[in-house]
């Protein structure tokens, strides 16, 4: 990285060096110009040690300023926030070490030329100034450049709350200012002279003129080129990384490489995406936890306490021997037992259009009809049942009991403003958790109330047989007790 920023200074200067040098020797005219052999003669040397000196001193300082700003990098750490700001500034170190030498160059040609006279001077200095000014522009522009990985390392410990570098409208109008502005200023002095009888009017000064406008045309575009491209090419990262958003993937992150508020953009972009990652994943959660229907409804319509009455079906699974399992085996075995148990119980409820609303330990509600409208629930929850028994007893290392029950619930959201879940609430919750207490007596397991087979369509209804009546525990009126047809039950 020294010896890009020791090329980027030497380039830039020299460049700018020769251009200055054949424009104050052939084409700045004064009213009385002094010879183009003595000229050379006074001026051609000094310039030749002047760049050599420049060319062996300059890259030695460069190296000695750019050396602790790079240390951090070289030991492969993290920078202090000191040094993050050093080395964030280091673009401005060409700037600075150009102003030395050409402040000291147009001192040096000024007392040099003062032998010819005041006016050529004055003029030379004037030149070597303006000139240094354009090097030092496109000296910034392109160790700014140049310095993008080292920004970028340099940045990935954190983003300042502010600008560290030049911003946009800074450095856009300083590029023109330097690379275009200066030479325009010396068009206007030359003409200016011409008006004012210090230039003469000659051929050699409309070449003077027209030799500045070129510098100008050139460097103004070369400057404003690079510095277009330092604010396009990091804009144009967060473009392509805001498109992939748009396109669904979230998991995407933009290099910070720019000190600026381009760089603050790039960072926005990153938190922005950050954020959208974390709401991704609480919603995530939040689906699973509540289900991704009521999360839906949740995000779309919004939440507050109270509810609504619905037709829904019930049905209730509770395991059956649960306390000597607890008793029996360890805990981690019973945790794994359960969670391949609700795992089947999920899948089943699921595909029959029902959601599983809370998981009470070893039991679980299961509602359909709500929150999602299904043109029959009692059907689903009856089709529900029949098929869960025979996965249950299939693929469950759990036994379980299954009670079915419809009718109207009231379905909302119970709880305190601060917390608060999405449930069922009725007497069809009550009879589905009372039959899985009957159920547990008999086999299969798995029984459903009248009300529940009456409220279904006739083909669920006819896989079903009622039986005698009973009274629930907590209830004052009788149930209708109905179970599958056993050769519907097996053929399932």
């Amino acid at each position: 990285m020294n010896r890009e920023l020791a090329f980027i200074l030497s380039a830039a200067n020299t460049v700018g060096a020769i251009v200055v040098f054949l424009f104050l020797t052939f084409l700045l005219q004064v009213r009385h110009p002094p010879p183009v052999g003595d000229v050379l003669v006074w001026n051609l040397p000094p310039f030749v040690l002047l760049g050599i000196l420049a060319s062996v001193l300059g890259p030695r300082w460069g190296r000695r300023m750019a050396e602790p700003r790079l240390r951090w990098l070289r030991e492969e750490r993290a920078p202090s926030s000191q040094e993050q700001r050093r080395v964030l500034r280091t673009p401005i170190v060409p700037v600075k070490m150009t102003c030395v030498f050409w402040s000291a160059a147009a001192a040096f040609f000024g007392l040099i030329n003062l032998r010819f006279s005041g006016d050529a001077a004055a003029r030379t200095a004037e030149g070597i100034v303006m000139g240094g000014l354009v090097t030092g522009a496109i000296a910034y522009l392109l160790s700014e450049r140049t310095l993008r990985p080292v920004t970028a390392r340099a940045l990935a410990a954190g983003v300042p709350m502010r600008p560290v570098a030049p911003g946009v409208v800074v450095r856009t109008v300083l590029a023109w200012a330097l690379a275009t502005g200066v030479p325009l200023v010396g068009i206007i002095e030359i003409c200016s002279g011409v008006l004012g009888g210090d230039t003469p009017r000659s051929v050699t000064t409309v070449w003077a003129i027209v030799a500045v406008a070129a510098i100008g045309i050139a460097a103004g575009a070369l400057t404003i080129f690079f510095a277009a491209k330092s604010i396009a090419e990091p804009i144009r990262s967060v473009r392509r990384a805001l498109a992939r958003v748009e396109e669904g993937v979230i998991d995407v992150e933009v290099p910070v490489d720019d000190a600026s508020e381009v760089g603050l953009l790039q960072a926005g972009f990153n938190r922005m995406a950050a954020g959208l990652r974390e709401r991704e994943r609480l919603r995530d959660l939040f689906g699973r936890h509540v289900g991704e229907d009521v999360a839906r409804q949740a995000l779309e319509a919004g939440v507050e306490l109270g509810g609504e009455v619905r037709e829904a079906a019930a049905l209730f699974v509770d395991v059956i021997g649960s306390t000597a399992l607890a008793a029996d085996e360890p805990p981690h075995e019973v945790v794994r037992r359960l969670n391949r148990f609700f795992a089947i119980v999920l899948d089943v409820v699921q595909g029959h259009g029902g959601w599983v609303n809370k998981f009470e330990g070893d039991a679980a509600l299961c509602v359909f009809g709500v929150p999602t409208p299904l043109d029959d629930p009692a059907r689903c929850a009856l089709a529900s049942a029949r098929e869960l028994a025979v996965r249950l007893e299939a693929d469950s290392p759990l036994e379980a009991a299954i009670g079915v029950s419809a009718g109207e619930v009231v379905a909302g959201n119970v709880g305190a403003a601060e917390r608060f879940e999405y449930t069922v609430i009725g007497d069809p919750v009550n009879e589905a958790a009372r039959l899985t207490e009957i159920a547990k007596e008999q086999r299969p397991h798995v029984l459903a109330s009248g009300r529940a087979i009456g409220r279904a369509a006739q083909e669920e209804a006819a896989r079903w047989q009622l039986g005698g009546d009973v009274v629930l525990r907590g209830r004052s009126e009788a149930t209708t007790l109905a179970t599958p047809v056993e050769s519907v039950v097996r053929a399932t």
